[in-house]
């Protein structure tokens, strides 16, 4: 099986065990770290263009599990966290990073906030090497083996 079907099969299985954990995925703390997720994750190659930022509203407004929040609001937290990275990079990814590493002690929001990442770097069908790096960053950050997740 090719990489990128593997790819596609593992974020089909990423978003059903999200789905079945919805009720458990409700704090604030998981909507700031899985938009700052999809932040990074768009931020990834330097830049934010409209087509990442059409991926995560997207995703705000169909994925069943951000569907505990209000999508405004979403939208809103993720537009700040995109300021942040857009500002200055390397300084924004520290502050993003830490917003992600606050689910930390809570392994269910945890693993779920890396599924998130994943789900929107292969949103446009290719996670590329520097998305998945910033995914592997987030796992560190998380206290998580990045292997579990494929990267």
């Amino acid at each position: 099986m090719a990489l990128w079907d593997r790819f596609k099969e593992s974020a089909a299985t990423m978003q059903t065990q999200l789905n079945a954990k919805k009720n458990d995925l409700k704090s604030g703390a998981f909507r700031d770290a899985s938009m700052a997720m999809c932040a990074l994750v768009a931020a990834a190659d330097g830049s934010i263009d409209a087509s990442e930022r059409q991926r995560v509203a997207s995703l705000i407004m169909t994925n069943d599990v951000l569907q505990n929040f209000p999508a405004e609001d979403l939208q809103a937290r993720f537009n700040d966290y995109c300021q942040k990275l857009t500002a200055d990079f390397d300084f924004g990814k520290v502050a993003v990073l830490q917003t992600i590493g606050k689910v930390a002690k809570k392994p269910t929001e945890a693993r779920a906030v890396i599924q998130i990442g994943i789900v929107i770097g292969g949103a446009d069908g290719d996670f590329d090497k520097t998305e998945q790096g910033v995914v592997r960053e987030a796992c560190f950050a998380l206290g998580l083996p990045p292997h579990e997740f494929d990267l």
